[in-house]
């Protein structure tokens, strides 16, 4: 999938929004890309998921799991997983606030791990994930998004591949231009 035919998919299912968005990283910023439109469609759920289990392959990361922050990555997790032929996992927040693996999921010590996320902006859902793998004895060996949404790639201890780069600017709330400006805050994301 080229990134033009992401555009196109992402334009196509009302998946690339402007305005003033709250994002859960806690900036904020004009663009927001919300996956869970493009995901609803069960074809473009299964071709972004083919898409990035073709890019685990290629880099040979050899994972025996898939494991995605929810919300936003638990459909595209399982998509990814379903083209690799693998089991697909999800972490979400417990009463403290904290990623776990609950409903009786759990990860063999040295488990091989893919770590697949729809939107990443600074990258804290992906490294607290990487965190929880690794904390419970498995082995992170990378991570996969959708979208990249900052010019580089933030710091996770293991690679990070995406389908797109397509950098959206983000403020700090306190010096937000659009705050300033007045436009309504959003706040479209799962945090």
């Amino acid at each position: 999938m080229t990134e033009r035919d992401l555009r196109r998919l992402f334009v196509e299912s009302g998946a690339l929004l402007s305005g003033h968005f709250s994002l859960s990283s806690g900036l904020h910023s004009g663009q927001y890309f919300q996956c869970a439109l493009l995901l609803a469609d069960p074809r473009s759920a299964e071709a972004l998921g083919k898409a990035l289990g073709a890019l685990a392959r290629k880099a040979r990361w050899q994972a025996e799991s898939v494991v995605s922050p929810a919300l936003g990555g638990i459909i595209i997790g399982h998509e990814t997983a379903r083209s690799l032929g693998l089991k697909a996992y999800f972490a979400e927040r417990g009463t403290e606030g904290a990623l776990a693996l609950r409903r009786g999921f759990t990860l063999k010590r040295g488990e091989r791990v893919l770590v697949v996320e729809d939107v990443v902006t600074t990258g804290r859902s992906t490294q607290e994930t990487i965190s929880l793998i690794r904390s419970l004895g498995a082995e992170p060996v990378g991570a996969a998004a959708i979208v990249l949404r900052e010019e580089s790639s933030p710091e996770l201890g293991v690679p990070l591949l995406r389908l797109a780069l397509w950098p959206a600017r983000s403020f700090p709330r306190d010096s937000c231009p659009l705050c300033a400006q007045g436009r309504p805050l959003v706040k479209p994301g799962s945090r």
